[in-house]
């Protein structure tokens, strides 16, 4: 349940404190007022389970004296819960609201008295001015995971009306003052314990909220909170970590997020701000796990291209490769110097990225022997978007710019490769990348959420992901 959800993300007990989040998240008004639809209709499914119990007795009526009397088998058939608000009370928490619930039961009656007479029939009881006001609480169980609990709750019924049907009906008129309050008394006494299941339903749900999110083989990222929520009157915003961990190998990058802050927009329920810190950790995470490197070979060149990793097409530009190692197959390794870097500006992401590449012959006996290294610039377009619950992208090469690092054949011109190497990367590196960047990165999420209507922004050091959110559970 959203509203519920919404809890659990306010008070995130996984507090990593005195760090600058990576990733903000704000909850908006419209976002609230979604919670507040889901978790009205979860609240008043769950009151229609209300079993009024069986009331008997005696009372004294002038001038017939004592009379025996029995309700029984009261069973819902209408039940509204027509208005309703969720309160944000700024730096403290949530207050769900109900007003105007009505409650409509239908039961049988039974009465006897002068000793002797019996009578029945049945009868409609209807509750009105129906309030409910409750405060919930998010803690921690022993694991560290969030639970949900109700604090607070009052529950008035306003007043109750009984029409009987059949029988000696008018003996209740006498005494309708005292089965009201009884019935009044029976319903007061299971609403809240049933608003309180309610909240409690959802805790087998918080157990499998991880804060820790697995990647791939290599990373796993962190959305831990690094501060209190700030709570006003509109919305909630919170500050997560936002940082790739090589997995089980918590180790901080050499740099710091720049604070920034998202702008005031309240159109979407949920807004979720990616600064360049958080992709830039995960660069620093998959160069120091060695992910940053790729060998190519031959077949990973289209087969009608003219272009071949062997010596002879090489020896077309560096005839001392050829004359070297003639008639072999080559391998080239392509490998991050260090970890690539992004920066955003409004409208524009930029890459930064230094590599080289080693060439090497494949001798007979597979060992291989080095050629040259180049030193490796590239350019490239980069596109981010939102898939499901993910951060996904791709990138097309623009240009490339390389130098000689070192020569095993001797000196060359480099730019005579550039037409080569321009094949590779686009036929070779290009889609391997984009293979990972369209899995996907997964944001920060809860329960069965689903992202609607996305739209993202680059802004001044960070994404901006405008949506919507549906609950499907």
């Amino acid at each position: 349940m959203f509203l519920w959800c919404v809890l659990v993300l306010v008070s995130l007990v996984s507090v990593a404190t005195g760090t600058s989040a990576g990733v903000k998240v704000r909850l908006t008004q419209k976002g609230l007022e979604y919670g507040r639809q889901i978790g009205i209709a979860s609240i008043q499914q769950k009151l229609r389970t209300i079993k009024v119990p069986d009331i008997s007795g005696t009372e004294k009526v002038d001038p017939i004296g004592k009379v025996q009397y029995s309700f029984t088998g009261m069973q819902i058939v209408n039940l509204g819960l027509p208005k309703s608000a969720l309160a944000l009370v700024p730096d403290t928490g949530v207050i769900l609201s109900i007003g105007n619930a009505y409650i409509n039961l239908h039961g049988n009656w039974r009465v006897k008295y002068l000793r002797i007479i019996k009578d029945s029939g049945s009868f409609d009881l209807a509750v009105s001015e129906l309030t409910i006001s409750t405060t919930v609480a998010v803690t921690s169980d022993d694991t560290g995971r969030p639970t949900v609990s109700m604090t607070n709750c009052a529950a008035t019924v306003g007043s109750v009306n009984v029409k009987f049907h059949g029988g000696a009906s008018w003996l209740y008129n006498l005494f309708s003052s005292f089965i009201n309050k009884a019935l009044r008394n029976a319903l007061q006494k299971q609403i809240c314990p049933l608003v309180a299941d309610s909240v409690a339903d959802i805790n087998p749900h918080l157990k499998t909220l991880n804060v820790l999110a697995k990647v791939d083989q290599y990373a796993e990222i962190e959305y831990s909170m690094v501060g209190s929520p700030v709570i006003s009157n509109t919305s909630i915003d919170l500050g997560l970590k936002g940082e790739f961990y090589n997995i089980g190998q918590h180790k901080e990058p050499p740099f710091s997020p720049t604070p920034f802050s998202l702008p005031s927009q309240d159109t979407d329920m949920l807004y979720i701000g990616v600064s360049a810190f958080t992709i830039n950790s995960a660069g620093f995470v998959y160069n120091r796990a060695g992910a940053l490197r790729l060998y190519i070979t031959d077949d990973m060149i289209p087969s009608g291209s003219p272009i071949r990793l062997n010596t002879k097409t090489f020896g077309g530009f560096i005839p001392q490769i050829e004359k070297m190692y003639p008639g072999l197959m080559m391998k080239l390794l392509v490998e991050t110097v260090k970890e690539p870097l992004m920066t955003f500006e409004p409208n524009n992401m930029t890459v930064q990225a230094s590599s080289t590449v080693t060439a090497y012959a494949i001798q007979p006996n597979s060992t291989l022997s080095p050629l040259f290294v180049l030193n490796l610039e590239g350019s490239v377009s980069t596109h981010i978007y939102v898939t499901e619950l993910k951060l996904a992208g791709n990138v097309t090469l623009n240009k490339i710019d390389m130098s000689l690092a070192k020569s095993y054949v001797g000196p060359f011109q480099v730019t005579s490769l550039d037409n080569i190497f321009t094949i590779v990367l686009k036929f070779a590196v290009i889609p391997k990348v984009n293979a990972r960047l369209q899995e996907g990165y997964p944001l920060p999420a809860i329960g069965k959420m689903q992202l609607v209507n996305s739209q993202l922004q680059v802004l001044k050091d960070y994404l901006l992901i405008g949506t919507d959110v549906q609950f499907t559970g």
